[in-house]
């Protein structure tokens, strides 16, 4: 009969340890998706060097979805990766039974992974009577079993303390400045000016400005609060005739902000109007819209899945799977995610 394995019991009572056994157990990371964005999901596997946990997606007849893991993750860190593209509400009912799932078969620590925060613009009371629904997702992750939060440019940065636990804010920002570092010739860096489509988004056009060297312009706005999706541009503060435009925001929904600051660049004397953008939700018709001869270009990041018939000859997509794999090393190896952005998250 072969010997039993020995076990080591620690009884060092007099540093006031409890006894018990003592263990040589080893992390293991784990990553799983849901069905919004698979592609985006097996490519942040791949930098990571692992593959996807096998998982057993289905949608009943009546509309409730299933959610099983093939495999065990007892004891794992477990990430979650679920885009919020439309449609929104699907996924995010699926994310939290996937999380449901996770936390009832023993994962250890539970991350959600969400490039694209769902509910993001709903971060305040704008009028009475209004919910702060970016408040009720946070919570609806916690409850359903989520340790952790990890996205990318969220709309707002309060949102970081709507969850109740640790929130990894990343940024796009490395990822699109490389690109235009690499494709503005000399002259354009030359007559570059950084513009922000509105008030709310200064701080970070700003930090674009210092990283490019480039001088600022705001575009003043109004909006309606009782329309949806209607802008009227009002002035511009900063110089933009024969200046090169780089228009910088977190996101483009329906498209009507950055196409009505583009005209209003060209009107006022711009030579090119590029937009840079985190994610391209492109709700109808922002992929029409975005077709305006005001704009040159369009470059984003892939943190939610663009079909084909919402691209164009102007728009370049970014990876953004690299960043993601880096920051789930990081969390994973207890590294620092903030030494990824010089401090900056």
């Amino acid at each position: 009969m072969g010997r039993k394995k020995q076990q080591t019991v620690d009884l060092d009572t007099e540093r006031g340890i409890a006894p018990g056994l003592v263990a040589k157990t080893k992390k293991r990371l784990v990553v799983a998706s849901g069905r919004s964005h698979e592609e985006l999901s097996a490519e942040v596997a791949t930098a990571l060097g692992t593959q996807l946990v096998p998982t057993e997606h289905r949608t009943f007849a009546s509309g409730e979805i299933l959610t099983r893991f093939e495999v065990s993750i007892r004891g794992c860190d477990f990430f979650l990766i679920q885009s919020f593209g439309p449609p929104v509400n699907e996924w995010l009912m699926e994310t939290l039974i996937m999380l449901d799932a996770a936390k009832r078969a023993s994962a250890k620590r539970i991350t959600v992974v969400a490039p694209y925060f769902p509910y993001s613009r709903q971060d305040k009371k704008g009028r009475g009577r209004e919910p702060i629904s970016a408040r009720l997702v946070a919570d609806l992750f916690k409850t359903a079993g989520a340790d952790r939060v990890m996205s990318v440019d969220l709309h707002a940065a309060q949102i970081q303390g709507f969850f109740d636990g640790p929130v990894d804010h990343l940024f796009a920002k490395p990822v699109l400045l490389e690109y235009f570092q690499n494709t503005l010739s000399a002259d354009d860096r030359a007559k570059l000016t950084v513009v922000s489509p509105d008030t709310g988004r200064v701080r970070v056009a700003d930090t674009w400005s210092d990283s490019l060297g480039a001088p600022l312009a705001i575009i003043h706005k109004r909006r309606d609060p009782n329309v949806a999706n209607q802008v009227t541009v009002n002035e511009i503060v900063g110089q933009v005739e024969g200046r090169v435009c780089l228009l910088v925001d977190d996101m483009i929904d329906t498209g009507g902000t950055i196409v009505k600051a583009a005209q209003a660049l060209k009107a006022n004397g711009a030579e090119r109007v590029i937009v840079a953008a985190t994610h391209a939700i492109f709700s109808d018709p922002a992929a029409e819209r975005l077709q305006d001869p005001s704009i040159d270009e369009v470059v984003v990041t892939d943190t939610v899945p663009l079909p084909p018939e919402k691209r164009f000859p102007a728009l370049t997509i970014l990876p953004i799977a690299p960043l993601l794999a880096r920051a789930i090393r990081e969390v994973f190896e207890d590294g620092s995610v903030t030494s990824m952005f010089d401090g900056a998250a």
